[in-house]
């Protein structure tokens, strides 16, 4: 048995009747706004109403919002930086023990440079050294001292003679002087057409540290010459 079937309704759009809208423009009278039709009213009330959006937007809005957001990027940087320093707060005693360490490291490092007194002796040690293994000392001559922060250093240039195994000895044991020295642009070449004799041209640098009297000094003068430049 067939269900009844439903009667289907078609609903027709409105028409818009264009002339009438057309008519009703046509003859709106601008001083009694009161007796208006329906839809010129709509209508002039809408672009009134999108006008007046739109003049907001550009006097006051746009700057607002363009504020608003600045605002909230600056919330957002405030906050990583809160959490920043919060890890930094949390982690306070961990970083106070590193710094211990490295304090302890500086001055183990500290301890290894000489000081003014004892650049001398130094100086004496490096000859001392290339005479106990027998090498001849063609140039033995200390430079001009140079100072950084904390420490200055002493360049030696020096050119000795003597076998491999005597220059090698040589560089082992300046390595094992209690004292930092370092040997920079070594240049090794045949003394003898045997090649058993070789000669090493190279700048030997120790180092010693500032006592505290220097860095005050040295401090004051970099503030003179900083003044001088800002005037």
């Amino acid at each position: 048995m067939k269900k009844p079937s439903l009667p289907k309704f078609k609903v027709a759009a409105p028409k818009v009747d264009f002339k009438r809208l057309a008519e009703d423009f046509r003859t709106l009278d601008p001083k009694d706004p009161g007796l208006w039709p329906f839809a010129p009213k709509v209508t002039i009330l809408a672009a009134l109403f999108a006008g007046l959006l739109a003049a907001a937007w550009f006097v006051g809005w746009s700057g607002q919002l363009d504020e608003l957001a600045a605002k909230r990027q600056k919330e957002i940087e405030l906050k990583d930086d809160w959490l920043a320093k919060k890890k930094q707060a949390v982690n306070l005693d961990e970083y106070r023990k590193q710094l211990a360490e490295i304090d302890r490291s500086f001055g183990d490092l500290l301890k290894q440079l000489p000081n003014k007194a004892e650049m001398d002796g130094m100086i004496v040690d490096i000859s001392q050294a290339a005479l106990t293994r027998g090498l001849k000392q063609e140039l033995f001559k200390p430079g001009a001292e140079s100072r950084q922060e904390f420490y200055a250093s002493v360049p030696i240039s020096l050119i000795l003679t003597g076998s491999y195994n005597e220059l090698g000895s040589f560089a082992a044991d300046i390595a094992k002087l209690p004292r930092i020295v370092t040997l920079n642009n070594i240049k090794i070449r045949p003394k003898d057409k045997m090649g058993s004799v070789l000669t090493m041209d190279t700048t030997a640098k120790t180092y010693r540290y500032l006592d505290d009297s220097e860095m005050a000094a040295q401090k004051k003068q970099k503030n003179a010459a900083k003044k001088g430049a800002d005037k």
